[in-house]
């Protein structure tokens, strides 16, 4: 590749950021990375009716918190600012006056009334309507009140390129006389993205499949402005989790930022979009940015679509967490545990990484698994049974705490490891239930929890003994 390679994201500021549009984002900035490229971030706002406020800033920010960077765009400028097109319709007009002056383009003589009435006649005679059927002998002056009109420069089949899905084909009846500027003075996307593209130097557009069909109108005013195409990269449709239709809203699609609020690592995220239609070969799966970027290929991007699966986001999440630094795990581990001593956090660390596949589930795992470690679990004489294992009775689970408390007092602390060494003997020669069951109860109040020896040792020494010694009062007296 000789000549420098630019890619563009282009979304609408529409609404939410879904995970299709991301991974438009992430491929185009992976190819421009791998290449030494331009990577643009461009804002498609001319359709004034769609338009939510405040999705500029939230598109900013979604781009931002996956570590996807622009080299120039709408927010730092650039050689080619602006980069919101409503800031650009001199541009257009630019353009328009050359389609003009070449004859193919003309302003739309007819009420949106009359355009209704030929679409409706066209759906009577059961025939595709095309505005080229009514298309005027002579074109009045444009003036810019009313829209303005490609015609169609050759009626023909167009055969084209795609670097994903190989040679292409549209016959006649996808051509047609679109708007190029429409009555309140906006372009059309149609119109718009090829005149920045052209003035930007983009020399790979990311795409959904969708604009497959618009295609041979695009190369038809390509033509018509004598323009070389980009080339087009069509980018495999993302499945519902069914794998039987494209994701949706109705589907559970949600705002790329809604994972960074439960919890998800940007890393993980960027991971799983990446191999959700492309994969480098190998079976490696767990990669970073920059080993993405290292080995991303067009031509590995898959034609076939690829199936949304949460349970494999849930995988890589987990994986990315365990990449990070102790440091790391414990500082994001204290943003959703609260009212902990710090060596408390410290030494359960390893334990809480190994039970969550987000930080978002600590909230949940925090009431059901490890409140017991900031609160004591309190017995009455009416709980207290609870402590004995099966059949034993209260007064034999008093007797083997008091002996296990004995064995405590001249134990390393230091370690898990160490604590079991030290309790098992006892737990096998009277049996592993009479003993582990009092207490694991005991220290976690809990029949199903982190197994006791991981339990002592977060609790430490004295607040290990002071339970033991709280409970065995309740069951000796």
């Amino acid at each position: 590749m000789d000549k420098k390679i630019v890619t563009r994201f282009a979304p609408s500021p529409t609404g939410f950021m879904h995970v299709g549009g991301v991974r438009t984002a992430l491929y185009a900035y992976l190819f421009a990375r791998r290449h030494n490229g331009t990577f643009i971030l461009r804002i498609e706002d001319t359709d004034k009716g769609r338009e939510v406020e405040g999705s500029i800033p939230h598109i900013i920010e979604s781009l931002k918190w996956l570590g996807i960077n622009w080299d120039e765009g709408v927010d730092i400028g650039g050689p080619s600012a602006p980069y919101l097109q409503s800031e650009r319709l001199e541009s257009y007009r630019k353009y328009a006056k050359i389609l003009i002056e070449k004859g193919f383009a003309y302003p739309d003589p007819y009420t949106e009334e009359e355009v209704a009435l030929f679409r409706k006649k066209a759906e009577e005679e059961k025939r595709v309507f095309l505005f080229r059927d009514h298309r005027p002998e002579h074109f009045g002056v444009w003036n810019g009140t009313k829209p303005l009109r490609f015609k169609v420069p050759q009626i023909k089949t167009f055969v084209w390129n795609d670097a994903v899905r190989g040679d292409l084909t549209a016959g006649e009846e996808a051509l047609d006389d679109f708007i190029l500027i429409k009555g309140d003075g906006y372009p059309t996307y149609n119109f718009a993205h090829i005149i920045d593209d052209l003035e930007m130097g983009v020399t790979h557009i990311m795409r959904a499949d969708e604009f497959i069909a618009s295609t041979p109108k695009f190369l038809s005013l390509y033509e018509a402005l004598e323009i070389t195409p980009p080339i087009f990269v069509t980018l495999p449709p993302i499945l519902a989790p069914d794998g039987n239709k494209k994701l949706g809203k109705r589907d559970g699609a949600k705002d790329i930022l809604e994972y960074r609020e439960e919890g998800y690592l940007p890393s993980a995220m960027v991971n799983f979009l990446a191999f959700l239609g492309w994969n480098p070969g190998g079976e490696k799966e767990v990669m970073t940015m920059g080993e993405l970027i290292q080995h991303f290929s067009i031509e590995r991007i898959h034609k076939s679509g690829a199936m949304l699966s949460e349970e494999k986001l849930l995988w890589l999440n987990k994986e990315h967490i365990k990449m990070q630094s102790r440091e790391v795990q414990k500082n994001s581990v204290l943003t959703y545990l609260h009212g902990y001593e710090e060596g408390v956090i410290e030494r359960l660390l390893p334990s809480i990484i190994d039970r969550i596949s987000f930080y978002g589930e600590l909230t949940s795992v925090e009431s059901s698994e490890l409140s017991f470690f900031k609160e004591r679990p309190l017995f009455t004489d009416e709980t207290i049974e609870r402590v004995t294992w099966k059949d034993s009775g209260i007064s034999e689970a008093g007797m083997h705490l008091t002996k296990v408390a004995s064995i405590l007092e001249t134990t390393d602390f230091s370690s898990p490891e160490s604590l079991k060494a030290s309790i098992m003997p006892y737990a096998d020669e009277v049996g592993r239930g009479n003993v582990l069951w009092p207490l694991r109860m005991t220290l976690s109040g809990q029949e199903k929890s982190i197994d006791p020896f991981t339990i002592l040792y977060v609790l430490q020494k004295e607040e290990s003994l002071a339970r033991i010694s709280s409970t065995c009062t309740l069951l000796l007296r």
